[in-house]
């Protein structure tokens, strides 16, 4: 650590090789650009992977790489042309800066851009620093109702919100969600927000589920058979008829993709949100038979953080019950083990301390 240090940084080298490094503060190169000092930053499953492995599918770190993506922090300089936001306010940082010009960005789906250049993602640096440059539009002003601790899981939540938007949850309608990690526990959470009236969990770990129970989920369940099996047993035990409306993978194992695909009535959505395998044997006739709709889902679009704030400011989601502790900046790398070895829902790292 560096006394000194204009803008500590949390850097990773290769796997499991990291260090702190006093990296230039940010300029504001466009004068729709802030610079925000970080506050607070939770640790993803995908910062962790970069971390134990050094890659995830196509994206390899060959350069040294600020870590972190889940932010929240305070306005510390503006661009002369912001109008929505001055120094001091508490904001959400999204963090991830698409082109604006390609053509998925025209259609309202920028989280498909090509460009993207999304934070902690290789090549673009993360943000586990003192100081990150944004765009003004990327930052969402915190109401005095949500602390800066919570304004680090809009960042979760904000997925969460894009995949329950996926699938379309309307009121009275039946959602199983398999994984009840931090996604799937916020996809849970805004299900029941969308007005959904049985929400089933799915989970291996029984301290999860019973988390998700008390959290947001009207029931909960633990596999223990074939996914055909399961399905049936999740079907009967919750007096679903012919099946859930909605299924959400969040875990992105192969048996509960197959058991989200048995578990849906005909003509039902099922959305994959957790990243697994790149290549996994999937129940093709069943989804045909069924007449599945069938959706992928990627990070956040247009709307899905400014609505995640207006959930937890309205009292509909406390993300607050899914902070399990906080750890110092200095031991941020112990934030990383704790998330890999499963310990509690969601850590954050306190840039302040």
């Amino acid at each position: 650590m560096v006394a000194t240090a204009q803008n500590l940084s949390f850097v990773l080298e290769g796997v499991h090789q990291v260090k702190f490094e006093d990296r230039p503060i940010p300029e504001l190169k466009n004068p729709h650009d802030v610079i925000v000092n970080v506050q607070y930053t939770g640790i993803c499953g995908s910062d962790v992977h970069y971390w134990d492995h050094g890659a995830i599918g196509q994206f390899v770190v060959k350069e040294p790489m600020v870590l972190g993506h889940e932010s929240s922090g305070v306005i510390s300089k503006v661009g002369s042309a912001v109008t929505s936001l001055k120094v001091g306010d508490h904001v959400a940082m999204e963090p991830g800066i698409p082109c604006r010009r390609c053509e998925p960005c025209k259609a309202g789906k920028y989280n498909l851009c090509e460009q993207m250049a999304f934070a902690a993602t290789p090549p673009y640096d993360g943000t586990l620093a003192k100081y990150y440059s944004l765009p003004e539009d990327f930052c969402y002003k915190l109401p005095e109702s949500i602390s800066l601790p919570e304004g680090a899981l809009m960042e979760p939540l904000g997925v969460a919100v894009h995949i329950v938007r996926q699938a379309n949850v309307t009121p009275g309608q039946t959602v199983v969600v398999f994984g009840a990690g931090p996604v799937g526990l916020l996809c849970c959470a805004v299900a029941k927000a969308f007005g959904a009236t049985k929400i089933v969990a799915v989970d291996i770990q029984k301290p999860r589920l019973d988390f998700a129970k008390k959290f947001a989920a009207t029931d909960v369940f633990s596999p223990l058979r074939s996914a055909t099996e399961n399905a049936m047993q999740i079907i009967k035990e919750n007096d679903l008829g012919r099946g859930a409306d909605v299924a959400i993978d969040a875990s992105g194992v192969e048996p509960s993709v197959h058991t989200g695909i048995h578990v849906l009535r005909p003509g039902g959505t099922y959305v994959q949100g957790g990243m697994g395998r790149s290549e996994m044997n999937f129940p093709i006739m069943a989804a045909c038979t069924k007449e599945l709709n069938l959706k992928g889902s990627f990070r956040y679009g247009s709307g899905d953080y400014k609505l995640a704030v207006q959930l937890v400011a309205s009292g509909r989601i406390n993300v607050k019950e899914l902070i399990s502790g906080t750890i110092r900046f200095a031991d941020a790398e112990q934030a990383f083990k704790d998330v890999k070895a499963g310990k509690g829902i969601k850590t954050l790292i306190d840039h302040t301390i």
